[in-house]
């Protein structure tokens, strides 16, 4: 009882369960929905409004989809069923463009007549259920419904007045949680409802207060006014975004970081003197804003991003030996063992002899290289913290298993963290905390998609490909057609005759395995019922394949071990089986400048984003590159656009854009790709360029006034809240 009485103690009027305030039931129903509190139901808004009269565009609905719709009863009809016993009563409800059948069944007429005698030609209603089909017509079953007031006996504001709809269930229609919100509405004031915006910001765009801004949601007079309180809430979402990245930043900044300054004679002079090719433009540019930032106390903290392609290990190299040449340390953590391996071979080809530091006859410079991942023997562990902590490793690329607490990194100067969205943001910063530190993405990234979920970084960008790198031509492949597929096949085998490797993507690795495989859309498919192409399936069926005989065919995916994994890539790189057969474990990293070759099996299960990565794997020589998507899609669907999208051009920035205006705004903020949803209920990052902006200079400029947020403890709560619900997941 004492533990109850505590917490009673200690709710607020939006933290108060809504048990307390609507019942068990209710609130049980509710709960499903993920609202437990005032607080989660007064934020569950209406997704539209709806007017007397009015019905929901039918062409829009689906089979099996719950909807709410407004109309007005046209007819009714209550006869006896024909193939079993009982009674139907079918009503017709309609807006004058769309008519939609309601159908009602039960053992006796009883129960149906008192239907038919609340729904008399002429009443409206809002209804809601489940979506079906009966003969080819759509139609609701057993609907909810609440009657609305006869328009003879209500005043024309009445009228008007719109009707919030609200996402909701078979079990909770719209209409429920609308009586339940009216229940709950009354017993708010303006006191109990914090706001997070500053005053002098709605005054200067003219918002409205959040209580007020709630209720225009809930309880609209018009629809402009429900309008302006979206407005507002989007603005607020984006203001609590921007200050969290603010006080991040300012957070970081506080800690002053080792000041390494470039020098004419070191190991980065000497890299430099040994380039076998001249660096880019936008190489030199971003190479010297990191160098800028590296030669201050003030922490680095910089997105680098560029296209496949573009060169970036080279920058982030150069920045690594500029930290060596001032006696620091580097670190490049890499978010799985795949990738810092090719990392650390690629650092090492690029060093060359300068990769040799403590060793015998090393060459003055010369720099020493550690690797640190999960899957070293206790051994090479032991002998790998001691040269990370004894500071003679002057650069150490690893895995999270960098992050673990028996790591020390005394001398740490730089952290290069690679495709950061594979790491949560603390882990990031933990690591490079008192150090400059420079995220590396080779996802193009929208300016607006920059502002909300890199808005604590400066962003650096390189567009120009380095010179001598051949094209990339991609086709798209219909699976339906065998004598197509057979082409596939005939020409990897030319591509392995004339030196080349060949990439075959798979979406999952086994044939029962679909962890990796999403639902397909029914009308974007014409293969749905096709098992998905596996790892194992693929490489079984090419050891068949005529075209294929005498060629090695090996496979790397994510449940191999390290040694595996490298075993197989060494073994496609060196030619012994130039076809590997590999998940998405290669998407990112992988370097072997023979592939010119990759067919993407099922590649109408992948997006957009993940399809230009896998596609970078190939083309990295002398020689083009060859890239045939084998898809299931229908002309027309969103599944083939984003596919034709892809096959039209190798530029990432342009699929980047294509790819904000065919996602979903869920997967806009990366969520797909970590595994969690969108967190924003109103902003969209498509559409509220403007508001990010203007929320953006507001909020850098009260947290440079005031880092703490002290003059606005509302905001300050509400950055808390954010910064632990969605940046962390980061």
């Amino acid at each position: 009882m004492g533990d109850a009485a505590t917490s009673a103690e200690e709710w607020t009027a939006l933290t108060r369960p809504l048990a307390r305030l609507l019942g068990a039931k209710t609130a049980s129903a509710l709960e499903k929905l993920g609202l437990a509190t005032v607080g989660d139901l007064l934020l569950h808004v209406p997704f539209r409004l709806a007017h007397r009269g009015e019905l929901m565009g039918i062409e829009r609905v689906m089979e099996g989809e719950s909807v709410t719709v407004v109309g007005r009863v046209m007819n009714s009809t209550l006869r006896p069923m024909n193939a079993r016993r009982g009674f139907i009563l079918t009503i017709t409800i309609s807006d004058g463009n769309h008519d939609l059948s309601l159908t009602f069944f039960a053992k006796s007429s009883r129960p149906l007549k008192f239907h038919e005698s609340r729904l008399a030609p002429g009443t409206v209603a809002v209804f809601s259920g489940t979506i079906s089909s009966y003969r080819g017509q759509l139609q609701l079953n057993h609907p909810d419904y609440e009657l609305l007031e006869n328009e003879d006996e209500v005043n024309a504001q009445e009228i008007t007045k719109p009707i919030p709809i609200y996402h909701a269930s078979a079990s909770l229609p719209s209409w429920k949680i609308a009586k339940a919100v009216e229940v709950i509405l009354p017993q708010i004031s303006e006191a109990n409802v914090p706001d997070p915006l500053p005053a002098s910001y709605r005054t200067e765009h003219h918002l409205p207060s959040k209580f007020a801004a709630l209720r225009a949601l809930h309880a609209p007079q018009t629809d402009a006014e429900w309008e302006a309180a979206l407005e507002r809430m989007r603005h607020e979402e984006a203001f609590v975004l921007q200050s969290v990245l603010a006080t991040r930043r300012a957070t970081a900044l506080a800690v002053a970081a080792p000041a390494m300054e470039r020098t004419d004679v070191g190991a980065l002079a000497t890299f430099d003197s040994c380039l076998p090719w001249p660096l880019t433009d936008g190489q030199r540019e971003v190479g010297e804003e990191i160098a800028a930032d590296l030669a201050t106390t003030l922490p680095m903290r910089r997105l680098l991003q560029g296209d496949v392609g573009a060169g970036k290990t080279v920058v982030a190299l150069r920045a690594m030996l500029q930290a060596v040449d001032s006696g620091r340390q580097a670190v490049l953590l890499a978010p799985t063992e795949v990738l810092a391996s090719q990392h650390l071979e690629t650092l090492r080809a690029l060093l060359g002899d300068l990769a040799t530091g403590g060793q015998l006859m090393a060459p003055e410079h010369a720099v020493q290289l550690e690797y640190l991942v999960g899957s070293l023997g206790a051994k090479e562990r032991r002998q790998a913290l001691a040269n990370i902590a004894s500071g003679a490793a002057g650069i150490v690329v690893g895995t999270h298993a960098l992050l673990q607490e028996n790591v020390q990194i005394p001398f740490l100067g730089l952290v290069v963290v690679d495709e950061q969205h594979r790491f949560g943001v603390d882990q990031r910063d933990a690591l490079s905390h008192g150090a400059h530190m420079l995220v590396m993405t080779a996802t193009p990234i929208p300016r607006t998609i920059a502002m909300t979920s890199f808005g604590d970084l400066d962003v650096s960008t390189l567009r120009q490909l380095r010179a001598g790198r051949a094209g990339i031509t991609t086709n798209l492949v219909p699976a339906s057609k065998a004598a197509w597929m057979e082409r596939v096949w005939q020409r990897a085998r030319e591509e392995v005759d004339a030196g080349g490797r060949v990439f075959v993507v798979c979406p999952r690795i086994s044939a029962d395995d679909d962890a990796d495989a999403p639902e397909p859309v029914a009308e974007d498919l014409f293969g749905a019922d096709a098992p998905l192409a596996s790892v194992e399936g693929t490489l079984a069926e090419l050891a068949q394949n005529p075209a294929l005989t005498g060629v090695g065919i090996g496979a790397v995916h994510g449940r191999m071990s390290a040694a595996e994994k490298d075993a197989a890539m060494a073994s496609f790189s060196a030619g012994r089986a130039p076809v590997l057969v590999a998940t998405t474990v290669i998407e990112v990293g992988v370097d072997v400048p023979d592939a010119t070759m990759m067919v993407i099996l099922d590649a109408d299960r992948f997006g957009l984003a993940q399809l230009h990565q896998l596609r970078g794997r190939i083309g990295r020589g002398t020689k083009p590159g060859l890239c045939l998507a084998v898809h299931n899609s229908l002309p027309g669907t969103l599944a083939y656009e984003r596919l034709e999208a892809f096959a039209s051009t190798n530029d990432g920035f342009a699929l980047a854009n294509a790819d904000l205006e065919l996602r979903s705004e869920g997967d806009v903020l990366g969520a797909a790709q970590s595994g969690r949803g969108s967190t924003l209920r109103f902003l969209s990052v498509l559409r509220d360029a403007r508001i990010i902006d203007t929320a953006r200079e507001s909020a850098m400029a009260l947290v440079e006034r005031d880092p703490r947020l002290v003059t606005e403890p509302a905001l300050a709560a509400a950055v808390a809240a954010t910064h632990a619900d969605y940046i962390e997941k980061g």
